[in-house]
C-alpha cells in the first residue's frame, strides 16, 4: 500500500482520530488558523517589492547547492521563490534586522525551496 494511503492516529497528543496525513482535519485547521495568513506573517506588498522582486532579479536561476538535493553544483533551474538565507525571516525579525533587505535572500526553484523549508522550518511542511 502506498505511504500516502496508510491510516494513522493524529500526531496531536491524546487525539484519537485516524487520518492519512500527520494531523486530523480539526487539528490541521487549528494549526492553519494559528499560523495566520501570509500578510499576517509579514509577506505583504512591501515584502513583494522590497525583497522578492530584487532577489529574483539578482538570482534568476536557483542558487541551491545542497548535496542532499542531488546537486553537484548550483541547481540552475529558474528561480520562483525568494528564500530568506542564511537567516530565516523569524531570526531576522528577532535580531532587529530588516527581513525585507534583499541581502538576506536567495533565489530558489520550487523543489529546492520545498526541500529547504521541510528541513529547516520547525516541523517542516507536515507539522
Amino acid at each position: 500500500m502506498p505511504k500516502s494511503q496508510r491510516w494513522r492516529v493524529c500526531s496531536v497528543p491524546r487525539c484519537p482520530e485516524f487520518t492519512q496525513q500527520s494531523k486530523c482535519d480539526n487539528h490541521r485547521r487549528e494549526a492553519e488558523q494559528q499560523r495566520g495568513s501570509a500578510r499576517q506573517r509579514g509577506y505583504g506588498r512591501e515584502h513583494e517589492t522590497r525583497f522578492r522582486q530584487p532577489v529574483l532579479q539578482r538570482d534568476p536561476c536557483c542558487v541551491c547547492t545542497a548535496m542532499d538535493h542531488g546537486h553537484t553544483g548550483p541547481c540552475r533551474q529558474p528561480s520562483v521563490h525568494a528564500d530568506h538565507w542564511p537567516y530565516s525571516r523569524r531570526e531576522l525579525v528577532a535580531a532587529g534586522m530588516d527581513p525585507d533587505d534583499p541581502q538576506y535572500g536567495r533565489g530558489l526553484c520550487g523543489p529546492c525551496h520545498s526541500s529547504e523549508t521541510a528541513q529547516h522550518q520547525p516541523g517542516g511542511w507536515n507539522a
